[in-house]
């Protein structure tokens, strides 16, 4: 299938999973997160949830993050030219909702992206060959692009990748992984 119908597909199956189902299903992604080897990790991204369309709740990933002494990174969305800036999220830091409903940090530190060791990524659905759906705008593909090579990426979502997305391009970055439930 292509981009634009499984993201129409899986916004669907995911706006049908029960609460029963999502809270599950994220404690089986938490421990998976929490087994993973992260020696030299010193920066990890993470995505701000949107509860409205059942994303994972990052909320419980980033205080596991800050309980290890790993530095939190979010983004902010520059909608002008669909890229994403990076911010230091700290405790004291101030999250206003942007115009689609996302929390973003208003008085943080920039990060730049060559800084950052590990980086959620959030997704729709993923292949086999780990490419993923997103929401349609290439924000985090620009991101990935500018990370450092030795930099890991790894998708979490709800769903078990499928066979193939086929209208993956040269522009699309492949994840390292992609935790979903077991």
């Amino acid at each position: 299938m292509k981009k634009q119908e499984l993201r129409e597909i899986y916004k669907q199956k995911r706006n049908d999973l029960t609460e029963t189902q999502i809270q599950e299903f994220q404690e089986n992604i938490y421990e998976q997160i929490y087994d993973l080897e992260i020696v030299g990790v010193k920066n990890v991204h993470l995505f701000l949830s949107l509860t409205k369309f059942n994303e994972i709740d990052t909320q419980p990933i980033i205080d596991y993050f800050r309980s290890i002494k790993k530095r939190i990174v979010v983004s902010k969305c520059n909608f002008k030219d669909n890229t994403l800036t990076h911010f230091y999220l700290e405790h004291d830091t101030v999250l206003e909702l942007n115009k689609f409903g996302v929390p973003e940090p208003v008085n943080a530190e920039q990060v730049d992206e060559t800084a950052l060791d590990l980086v959620f990524v959030p997704l729709l659905i993923s292949d086999e060959l780990n490419y993923r759906v997103g929401y349609g705008k290439g924000y985090y593909d620009r991101f990935l692009s500018k990370c450092k090579e030795e930099a890991t990426f790894i998708g979490i979502n709800f769903f078990k990748p499928i066979y193939q997305i086929e209208d993956s391009n040269e522009f699309d970055i492949p994840l390292h992984q992609v935790i979903y439930p077991k």
